[in-house]
């Protein structure tokens, strides 16, 4: 035996005689990272003791000792990281308490209770494997929780076991503000022709996702889904930008109130038709001229059925629905999230508001619809129960999913983007994914408003628009004011 053999030896049978108490707390730092359930007796012994509450007998050696220990020992019998069972404990535990507050939330505001059972980390994870299996899609919940003092996030995925971070420079304030100049930069019209969104979206992302990204990247990781607290639930996650590239051109995007709120059963929906009704005209609200060829190209390219203005009303949606189970419904017109009571908060048909607290009578959940799409929203930047209403869309409508825009993005780009939107929804098993696509191809140009046409890459020839929108000019739709406000909420697949 030579010299390094028999040290390594010495030094594991003194390990085991005497185990080094910082072994167990250096490697629980990295116990959420890398679980393995496979140990040593050593090792169980000393994760044992720490549940326990009782210290390991310290070693003898000095710190230069102890660590050419543990890279002896990992050398010699490749032993795994200890799971820091305490630590792991308490970020399962913090998961369980946000599903139950971020529940009340959407209870108290939507003046109901949710039957919904609470889902554990472990559960989130068995249904993320499921989907996975299903669809092909790796996803993880991403759980954003702004606090005094730091911004917790908790990561859950379908393979290893939840990671938590805490960053300290993220504090409630100090987020919230960011928050708040990047969601104002980026929506402002008058804007397009900057970059002024950029910083604040840059230092978002370093906040939010930095943190979180070498676990992402370890797992392939293609879909994230957002479940955050207030002040976050109207930032548009699309145009976080990592100095280099948009958040969506790495990840589908879906943001939901609750996991445990959260329909999470998949179907495919691509070759599913369309209920599109919408109305061009308003009385106390501004003109959509685009609706009409918005309604038409849409059942022209899915299927399916619409209806325009005087046949948008709450009897034919309801009517229609009772002939045929559409599975994806789309409404052309104004969706409007304001502060205050839910039923503030309303979506406007031909001749009447449906206020947000009446949603439920359309009973969309029987039989399901898979996707409720509103064309033309606006929602109150900043206001608590303003994001609720939104961030809550497809759990006040009893749908597995909705599509709805932060803010009022122009008609022409509204067109644009739901035109190329479901040409995506015919091929793609993801409804997250038709989103993602077509917003990549908004951010790189392949769509363009040129000459009173609409003109896609690949297509000879354009869409004539109709005179309202022809005489804008040439349009550029790059700027993520055209397509960062869309969000897919709730289940994104």
């Amino acid at each position: 035996m030579n010299k390094f053999n028999f040290l390594a030896v010495a030094f594991f049978i003194t390990g085991i005689i005497s185990p080094i108490a910082d072994r167990a707390e250096v490697i629980g730092d990295r116990s959420l990272n890398n679980p393995n359930t496979q140990q040593t007796t050593t090792s169980i012994s000393i994760a044992q003791n720490s549940r326990e509450g009782r210290n390991p007998t310290p070693g003898t050696g000095n710190r230069r000792q102890e660590n050419r220990f543990r890279r002896i020992n990992n050398n010699l019998f490749n032993t795994p990281p200890i799971p820091n069972t305490s630590q792991l404990q308490t970020t399962r535990g913090a998961v369980a308490d946000q599903e139950q507050d971020w529940k009340k939330d959407y209870e108290d505001y939507i003046k109901t209770s949710f039957s919904n059972p609470l889902m554990s980390s472990k559960a989130i994870s068995e249904t993320l494997s499921t989907i996975e299996k299903k669809t092909g899609k790796k996803s993880a919940v991403v759980y954003l929780i702004p606090k005094p003092k730091q911004l917790e996030i908790i990561l859950v995925t379908s393979r290893n076991k939840p990671v938590s971070k805490s960053i300290q420079a993220a504090n409630r304030d100090a987020l919230l503000k960011i928050s708040q100049q990047f969601k104002t930069e980026i929506s402002d019209l008058r804007r397009v022709d900057t970059t002024s969104y950029l910083a604040s979206a840059q230092q978002l992302y370093q906040w939010l996702i930095a943190p979180i990204e070498k676990e992402l990247k370890a797992e392939n990781i293609d879909t994230l889904v957002f479940c955050v607290g207030v002040g976050l639930r109207s930032v548009p996650f699309a145009a976080l930008h990592d100095g280099k590239k948009f958040l969506v051109e790495n990840y589908s995007i879906s943001l939901i109130p609750a996991f445990s709120l959260t329909d999470t059963r998949y179907t495919d929906i691509r070759d599913f038709s369309v209920l599109a009704m919408g109305a061009s005209q308003f009385k106390d609200l501004a003109p959509l001229p685009a609706v009409p060829i918005e309604l038409s190209t849409i059942v022209r390219d899915k299927g399916g059925t619409s209806f325009l203005n005087d046949k948008f009303t709450l009897e034919n949606l309801r009517s229609q629905r009772q002939q045929q189970s559409y599975k994806i419904i789309h409404l052309a017109t104004h969706g409007v999230f304001q502060p205050g009571a839910v039923n503030n908060s309303y979506i406007q048909l031909w001749n009447t508001k449906l206020h947000l607290n009446q949603l439920r009578q359309l009973q969309l959940n029987n039989p399901p619809v898979d996707l409720l799409v509103l064309s033309a929203c606006k929602t109150a930047l900043g206001d608590e129960q303003a994001e609720l209403g939104f961030s809550g869309l497809a759990l006040e409508a009893g749908v597995k999913s909705a599509m709805g825009s932060l803010w009022n993005v122009s008609d022409a780009g509204t067109l644009v983007l739901m035109t190329e939107f479901y040409q995506y929804l015919k091929t793609s098993p993801v409804k997250a994914e038709a989103l993602r696509q077509t917003q990549i191809r908004m951010l790189k140009g392949q769509i363009k408003i040129e000459q009173g046409q609409l003109r896609q890459t690949g297509l000879r020839t354009g869409t004539p628009l109709p005179p309202e929108l022809s005489q804008l000019g040439d349009l550029d739709l790059s700027h993520p004011y055209y397509w960062a406000g869309f969000t897919m909420i709730g289940s994104p697949w």
